[in-house]
């Protein structure tokens, strides 16, 4: 059985695209289920995988994935918010991804930033880059984006409650997933663009888009 085939079967299948392996790829940018990332792995789990899918796994334990050094920011969220669901605080405040969705005639355009220099583009047709390789251009353009965003995250609070349905045509959202939880900010379009707090986030993710289209465009890895 191939990959999307199942994918297809599997849950977290809602959201804005045709095809439900889409739109699981797209719940996955968020790593708020962690049930998602457990349908991608087979047993035995392998670090860190055993200590996040564990259901005896301590607030120690996670801190230890936390502050692993060759340890994926994704997966570094997943942890933060295992310790989050055991009413544990972050001793630190550390932005780790950046979301970017702007709503279009043919569908949602998606890019998702992580502090690791990764990054995942998903057109509005559903056609996605997947970035797991960095250099010089893209190292610098996600440094960008994330100092323009922790400018915002400073200036805004965390949300509370559950994350928002995907934005519709003529939206832009722009959500921070941190270590305390998840901010965001939403609006028109052309009003998040031109925002004073929220313009210099939404240019750099442009640009980084942009790059990863331009160099992503033979890739065996974009589909």
């Amino acid at each position: 059985m191939g990959l999307f085939n199942f994918l297809k079967k599997s849950s977290g299948t809602n959201g804005p695209y045709k095809d439900p392996a889409v739109n699981f790829m797209y719940n996955l940018l968020f790593c708020d289920d962690i049930e998602l990332f457990k349908q991608n792995c087979t047993v035995p789990y392998s670090y860190p995988y055993d200590i996040l899918f564990s259901g005896t796994s301590t607030i120690v334990d996670f801190q230890k994935v936390i502050d692993g050094t060759n340890v994926e920011s994704r997966l570094k969220l997943l942890a933060y918010n295992q310790q989050l669901s055991k009413g544990h605080k972050p001793g630190k405040k550390e932005l780790l991804a950046v979301i970017i969705e702007v709503g279009l005639d043919e569908g949602l355009d998606v890019l998702a930033s992580f502090r690791d220099g990764t990054a995942r583009y998903i057109n509005q047709t559903g056609k996605m880059i997947i970035w797991e390789t960095t250099d010089e251009t893209s190292t610098r353009l996600t440094q960008e984006l994330f100092q323009n965003s922790e400018e915002i995250v400073n200036r805004i609070g965390v949300w509370d409650k559950p994350r928002r349905p995907y934005p519709t045509r003529g939206r832009a959202r722009i959500t921070f997933l941190v270590s305390d939880g998840l901010y965001f900010g939403e609006g028109r379009t052309d009003v998040m663009f031109n925002d004073p707090l929220a313009s210099a986030a939404f240019t750099s993710g442009t640009e980084l888009m942009q790059y990863m289209i331009d160099r992503g465009e033979n890739s065996p890895s974009r589909r």
